[in-house]
């Protein structure tokens, strides 16, 4: 017994638990979340809600993360891009995943609920059940538009980061929830059409596996049509200026190139390379708001 017990804390087995947290996909959520915190406050961050909110949101997307490896462990084993994550892979029990993110999710909450407020942990909780088990354990094993109706979980992290400091959930940073929301499908979908028949063989209902390619190529354009006019509104609500609506124009131009091009194309490459774009185009218009947000601030408060 204690053999097994240190056998789960070698240097291997760290490595895999670090490799449950899902370490990129958490730092885009957490670079969205300090977004939302910087956002919020023009005269500066609190320091207590930039390091307590920022430690205790990555960790309930870590937890979710772990939990994620659990729930799909037989399913990964299955598709080649996730046979190699440490459960299939042999180097962690199952049980010991499910550990890790229930303790990560008490810790999260314990940090946000004591040092920041219970606004922010609530909502953290609440993504992480809308990611962990509404989505993961049900709506993706149900229905082909799983990504879309959990993409909620995945677009909370601004909104998070805004509560954490503020207390509060304004419209803007519904706003911010909604470009993610709406950023998530033709994201996922890219990477869907290339991995279509490891889904099928899965038993996932993945939109390419039960409509088809032509289909979901159709419903990642439109929602990048859609993503585009929604990513205007910070402009045109004044929440931003013209450095980010030039950012965002011309991101969203990029989007809609890879977007009608993969219309049109039967190559399963541009699949990736529309996948690949949405990540970068997400991380830098989060980084145009950033910009515009303090080059406003600068001229509002040097310049006049």
């Amino acid at each position: 017994m204690h053999e097994k017990a240190l056998n789960l804390f070698s240097s291997i087995s760290i490595k895999s638990y670090w490799a449950l947290c899902k370490p990129k996909v958490v730092a885009l959520i957490i670079f969205t979340a300090v977004v939302g915190m910087l956002l919020a406050s023009p005269d500066g961050i609190p320091w207590h809600a930039l390091f307590y909110g920022t430690l205790g949101i990555g960790l309930g997307a870590a937890s979710g993360a772990a939990m994620n490896h659990w729930v799909d462990f037989h399913i990964d084993g299955i598709m080649s891009r996730t046979s190699n994550r440490p459960l299939p892979r042999g180097d962690l029990p199952p049980y010991a995943a499910l550990i890790f993110s229930l303790t990560l999710a008490a810790i999260s909450s314990f940090i946000l609920v004591v040092f920041v407020n219970t606004l922010t942990a609530v909502l953290t909780f609440l993504s992480l059940i809308g990611y962990a088990v509404i989505y993961t354990m049900y709506l993706k094993r149900s229905t082909p538009m799983n990504i879309v109706l959990g993409g909620a979980a995945g677009a909370a992290p601004p909104l998070l980061g805004w509560a954490a400091v503020t207390g509060d959930v304004p419209p803007e940073a519904l706003l911010l929830f909604l470009i993610i929301f709406v950023w998530t499908p033709p994201h996922f979908w890219a990477l869907a059409i290339k991995r279509r028949e490891e889904y099928r063989s899965a038993g996932i209902p993945m939109l390419p596996v039960t409509h088809g390619v032509a289909v979901t190529k159709r419903q990642s354009l439109l929602y990048t049509i859609l993503l585009v006019g929604v990513s205007m509104l910070p402009y045109f609500i004044q929440m931003s200026g013209h450095i980010y609506l030039s950012g965002a124009i011309a991101l969203g131009i990029g989007f809609l190139y890879y977007a009608i091009k993969l219309y049109y194309t039967d190559c399963d490459r541009l699949a990736m390379k529309t996948f690949g774009y949405s990540i970068f185009y997400l991380s830098l218009l989060f980084t145009f708001l950033l910009v515009d947000h303090y080059a406003r601030l600068f001229v509002r408060n040097y310049m006049f």
